[in-house]
């Protein structure tokens, strides 16, 4: 059984090469050139990309298209488009189709019928595996920029209470240029203060800045600050103050969920020791019985 399916694998990933491959020859050379001829993209992506897109699962799919590519375009930028995304399904994919061709190659080898079953499993595991491991990073990077607003807030209050203007004091709390620490807020508003200084009006940076960030709290920050900076002086300070107080509690409930989440992964590695320890002490005694 092991040899027909891992026959039947090899053969169907055999033959989406050869039909890339003419695809390609027949439609589109450049974008072969402009790959390189990576051995990624040639025998991984782009025919599982030419496999879903024939076969309709990507009409079908549609939600969760939907939902990767918004997901993905938080974390790579406005540069990374629906055909990104496409491949990076199709990578994911072929990813798994590899396990399972795999472990039917060894189970044959190896002559153990229960490596093709659990070659299947690893083979549905590593797309969900992706998915969850995206979904994690665009978590993991909102409460980063939850963590840092209030903070860049503070820090704007001050220099605005100091006397700088809002511009100036935008890109003062956006710290150096060569700064290597890595701040997901701090980048983009990086980002917004090169786009004014190249001649993009005050407003339309900050509502990309907005669009960039895609969290509930800088769009709350920007908006209040797009109806106050002209206006200037208490009252757009006050604003500021106001929602400063919800930023620090949102930033207290992240650092909490993030100390609740650190101890309950230590919970594992504890149970671990804890059997370990239980095997070390109660081994002698079973040893002097069985004596």
């Amino acid at each position: 059984m092991a040899v027909i399916i891992g026959a039947i694998l090899t053969a169907v990933w055999i033959a989406l090469v050869l039909m890339n491959g003419r695809a390609e020859a027949r439609g589109s050379p450049s974008r072969s050139a402009a790959s390189g001829e990576s051995m990624k993209r040639l025998f991984m992506e782009e025919p599982f990309r030419l496999l879903v897109e024939r076969s309709g699962l990507l009409d079908r799919l549609q939600p969760f298209v939907s939902s990767m590519h918004g997901k993905l375009l938080v974390l790579n930028g406005a540069s990374w488009t629906i055909e990104s995304t496409k491949g990076t399904i199709a990578f994911t994919a072929a990813c798994g189709y590899a396990a399972i061709t795999g472990g039917a190659w060894l189970s044959v080898l190896s002559g153990e019928d229960d490596l093709l079953w659990l070659a299947a499993l690893v083979g549905l595991i590593v797309p969900a595996a992706k998915w969850r491991d995206t979904g994690r990073k665009v978590e993991e990077r909102r409460q980063n920029i939850l963590m840092s607003l209030p903070e860049v807030l503070n820090k704007l209050m001050l220099l605005l209470g100091a006397g700088e203007t809002v511009q100036r004091a935008l890109m003062r709390c956006s710290g150096r240029r060569y700064d290597t620490e890595s701040n997901p807020l701090l980048d983009e508003l990086r980002k917004a203060n090169e786009a004014i200084r190249n001649g993009e009006s005050f407003s339309a940076a900050l509502e990309a800045f907005s669009r960039r960030c895609a969290v509930q709290e800088v769009s709350l920050f920007t908006t209040t600050l797009l109806l106050n900076y002209r206006r200037g002086g208490d009252k757009l300070t006050l604003s500021l103050k106001e929602l400063s107080y919800t930023l620090w509690e949102k930033r207290k409930a992240v650092a909490r969920s993030r100390g609740e989440e650190a101890s309950s992964r230590l919970v594992f590695p504890l149970v671990g020791v804890f059997l370990i320890l239980m095997v070390l002490v109660a081994s002698p005694a079973v040893l002097l019985l069985g004596a």
